[in-house]
């Protein structure tokens, strides 16, 4: 699943969250008991889009271990009409159904004990399509003729097939779905596999039979009904893959299209195993929760991340759709063919799938330089992993909203840190190696983070379970400082936190580095222990070479003088992890704010995009916590950082030139626009916005800047024109853009305004959570934010999805005024977000380190700025 947080508003406690390795066949609230064992479900499901509910029966093939007298399994939310256990013999057995909507449990008790063997449960139950975005829920749509129409769809990860039909919903009770939906004449239906039959009803409408799937796990089981069209199917050596759309919408597949069949030529040859479907759907859904989700086969997305059109979009947004597509078809082999067993274990459907994606993307489009991208991305999972409240990648999971807190960076960005650190540390053919052993020996069941690393081990004969084990099961991540020593270096180590944070045990991990001296190749080195002393003779040394490891680095002072002096000699990468590196001694407290100021004027001559993407983010927090003269004298620095890199590059792009220039030069407009608000910069982004929306060409990353330069400047009558562009704009990358530009508005009337639609229908609940998290972010209007979220909490809580709200809340470390933060830590005591309470400990903690950034750095920074600005 593609991590756009979020969920429906409808969590309750139930079972089927807890950490494996409780006994097989323990009944203790959490687990099922493992006495009945489903192999194959016969669901035949009627959806009514008229009436908003659903008829359904289940033939649920199961084997019973040992004599029982009650079945039980996983339901909710369903009414239960008809339930018979039966033999192959003919014994039959009569069963009283009770619907636990506390625990979500159905308990059948029989009317005689059932010996041990193959059974049949029958059962016949209703149920309605909800507007939570889960289970099997409502999605809405309106044509081009203002018509509105309906969609029923689901999304049943982690614990939602149980809305749908009843069922043993837990990951490792993998078994055989063969589905048919009946559905209205006319209606396109779409479940994990072909469709083997069609036929009509004695009532008009037509029963559409679909072939057996793999064994697989519950929360992949996918159904999609309604007015929908489908791209004629493209042959990927014998696959048929579509993608299917609301009407009107078909001319922004091609781009995802063509993602898709390279990645599954390139995933079947990378893993060595053939998809493991029989055709792969990829559904764009109006209303989806989360960004995407792995159902095997039917795959379904938000439209953002789906449906675009390459000439219209940024870089960015562009690379989100290959990033997203990728990744879901990464899930069709690692999470569908193997899938974890357990919750604790979620990290190794998402981390690898996030690994794969940017691997395939980065085949996909070498030029884009995907890799490197990424190296900026993990900035997030570092941030809360700097803090005492971080968690391992792997805990153990119990209850429903611990397993909604594994959806976060930690989990994503983190864990494919990680396995990319290991993957160049081992080399990237015995590292594959070792995956392939695993998927082969794992396939069509389940497996541990264990069973992984033992495969990786066995293919290498490396020590990867004894390196990997404390990156995996321990919380946090080393600083590896590094100091001449005789003929080489010493590298030292010990656990990074930032100053401001509550207080951290110590740690220490086994460190696989890539080092290099003097332009020579790396040497792999293996820092365990406290220190080691390594050879490297020659200037600059380089240790994260590459910037693949998840650790950050310090120099002694002669060392890092020396890799100042040598910036040209660094990969890109290399100058953006420096930059990256000091940034954070600034936060730890090891480094005033102005010598990292210093080190940014150092790259007033910089030409490349990830370096520019990695200074910008702390120029814009610093920005932030600015007061007034401060402020004042902080934009025209940044002008004189940033000018003559936009001079040299210029506001069109050139003939030939490459994509990751285009996105730089939208970078350099918009930092120059708003962080240097620089009127040359403000006035000519109007001009080129105006042309955009008369629909003169305009290149998309610069129409996306110059929208930012002139929302975080803007007029009433500027709002007005954004608006209605977010509800007007044909491509949906584009509305999303001016919709999320409403927050940035930096007067608090609009801010209101904008705030006051996240509770109505002109603003989709998915999206809803987002918009207020970009507005608390806005230094302007972060306290009306605030202000509104106080005021409407219950109405936000029962409208937003439910796991939308810790990533929502995000936005609170923005709020690092001393009596603002008072409000802010005083509300969330009196009302708490169990769904996401370590989150929200973490954005807490964050906040305070904030806080004490800003008591900090704010006066060393107007200092350094006064004296700057006396400078010849």
């Amino acid at each position: 699943m593609e991590n756009v947080q979020g969920n429906a508003s409808h969590r309750r406690y139930h079972p089927g969250m807890q950490e494996e390795g409780e006994l097989e066949g323990q009944d203790d609230g959490h687990r099922l008991p493992r006495t009945v064992v489903p192999r194959r479900y016969e669901l035949r499901i009627e959806p009514d889009l008229d009436t908003s509910t659903f008829d359904g029966t289940a033939a649920i093939a199961v084997e019973i271990t040992e004599p029982v007298d009650e079945v039980v399994l996983n339901a909710v939310e369903l009414e239960i009409l008809e339930v018979e256990l039966t033999a192959a013999d003919g014994t039959r057995r009569a069963a009283q159904p009770d619907l636990d909507p506390r625990t979500e449990r159905l308990t059948l008790a029989l009317a005689e004990t059932a010996h041990a063997g193959d059974w049949t449960l029958h059962l016949r139950f209703r149920g309605v399509l909800n507007d939570k975005l889960a289970g099997f829920y409502r999605s809405v749509f309106t044509d081009d003729a203002g018509n509105g129409h309906v969609i029923a769809t689901t999304q049943m990860e982690a614990t939602d097939a149980r809305r749908v039909f009843p069922c043993w919903d837990e990951p490792d009770r993998k078994a055989v779905f063969a589905v048919t939906l009946v559905v209205a004449e006319g209606l396109l239906a779409v479940s994990n596999t072909s469709v083997v039959d069609e036929r009509p009803t004695d009532d008009g409408r037509v029963a559409v039979r679909f072939a057996d799937t793999i064994p697989m796990s519950t929360y992949l089981v996918a159904f999609v009904v309604g007015p929908l069209e489908a791209t004629e199917p493209v042959d990927v050596d014998g696959v048929p893959l579509r993608v299917v759309h609301v009407p009107g919408k078909g001319h922004l597949a091609p781009f995802a299209l063509d993602v898709a069949q390279f990645c599954l030529r390139w995933f079947g040859d990378y893993y060595g195993i053939a998809y493991p479907g029989d055709k792969c759907d990829l559904i764009a859904v109006p209303d989806f929760a989360f960004g995407a989700m792995e159902n095997l086969g039917a795959i379904t997305f938000r439209e953002q991340v789906l449906l675009v059109d390459p000439d219209a979009v940024s870089r960015a947004e562009l690379e989100r759709v290959a990033d997203v597509v990728a990744h879901e078809l990464a899930h069709m082999w690692f999470g569908d063919l193997v899938t974890m067993r357990w919750w604790n274990g979620l990290w190794l459907n998402e981390a690898f799938a996030t690994f794969m994606e940017v691997a395939a993307v980065d085949a996909f489009r070498p030029e884009w330089r995907r890799w490197d991208s990424f190296a900026t991305e993990r900035s997030a999972a570092f941030a809360t992993d700097s803090l005492a409240s971080t968690r391992p990648i792997e805990y153990p999971v119990r209850s429903p909203e611990e397993a909604e807190g594994m959806f976060d960076v930690l989990t994503y960005q983190k864990g494919a840190s990680v396995l990319r650190m290991l993957e160049q540390y081992l080399g990237t053919e015995p590292f594959r190696a070792g995956i392939r052993r695993y998927l082969a020996e794992r396939q069509y069941a389940n497996a541990e983070t264990t069973d992984l690393w033992d495969a990786i081990e066995a293919a290498t004969g490396e020590p990867v379970r004894r390196i990997m084990d404390a990156w995996i099961f321990q919380g946090g991540y080393p600083l590896v400082s590094v100091e001449s020593a005789g003929g080489g270096v010493r590298l030292g180590q010990r656990r990074f936190v930032f100053a401001g944070a509550d207080p951290a045990p110590p740690a220490s991990w086994p460190v696989p580095l890539l080092a290099l001296a003097g332009g020579s190749a790396p040497t792999r080195v293996l820092l365990e222990g406290a220190s080691t002393d390594v050879v490297l003779p020659g200037r600059p040394v380089v240790v994260n070479a590459g910037a693949h490891g998840f650790y950050r680095v310090r120099y002694s002072s002669d060392l890092l003088a020396s890799l100042r002096s040598s910036l040209a000699l660094l990969a890109p990468v290399e100058r953006a992890l420096l930059v990256d590196d000091t940034w954070a001694a600034v936060l730890a407290g090891d480094t005033p704010a102005p010598a990292f100021l210093e080190l940014a004027e150092a790259f007033s001559d910089e030409d490349d995009r990830t370096v520019w993407a990695t200074l910008v983010a702390p120029l814009g927090t610093l920005h932030h916590l600015l007061y007034d003269d401060a402020r004042a004298r902080f934009a025209p620095w940044v002008d004189t950082v940033v000018g003559p890199a936009l001079d040299r590059l210029g506001w069109w792009p050139a003939t030939g030139e490459d994509e990751p220039t285009r996105a730089l030069r939208g970078i350099l407009i918009s930092t120059a626009g708003t962080l240097g608000a620089s009127a040359e910069v403000q006035s000519h982004a109007r001009r080129l916005h105006d042309a955009h929306l008369a629909g003169q060409r305009v290149d998309p990353d610069v129409a996306a800047a110059a929208l930012a330069v002139v929302a975080s400047s803007g007029t009433a009558a500027d709002y007005e024109v954004v608006l209605r562009r977010a509800t007007t704009s044909p491509s949906p990358q584009e509305a999303m853009r001016y919709l999320y530009a409403l927050a940035r508005f930096p007067q608090a009337d609009l801010a209101r305004r904008t705030l006051a639609m996240t509770l109505t229908d002109e603003v989709r609940t998915q999206n809803a959570p987002y918009l207020v998290l970009r507005a608390l972010g806005t230094r302007e209007v972060g306290a009306v934010a605030w202000e509104f979220l106080e005021a409407n909490w219950d109405a936000v809580n029962r409208r937003f999805p439910d796991n939308a709200i810790p990533a929502m809340l995000g936005g609170i470390t923005a709020l690092s005024v001393p009596e603002l933060a008072a409000r802010v830590e005083a509300f969330l005591d009196e009302h708490p977000v169990p769904q996401g309470a370590r989150t929200i400990a973490q954005h807490r903690e964050r906040l305070r380190v904030n806080l004490a950034l800003r008591a900090r750095e704010v006066p060393r920074v107007a200092d350094w700025l006064l004296s700057a600005a006396t400078r010849p």
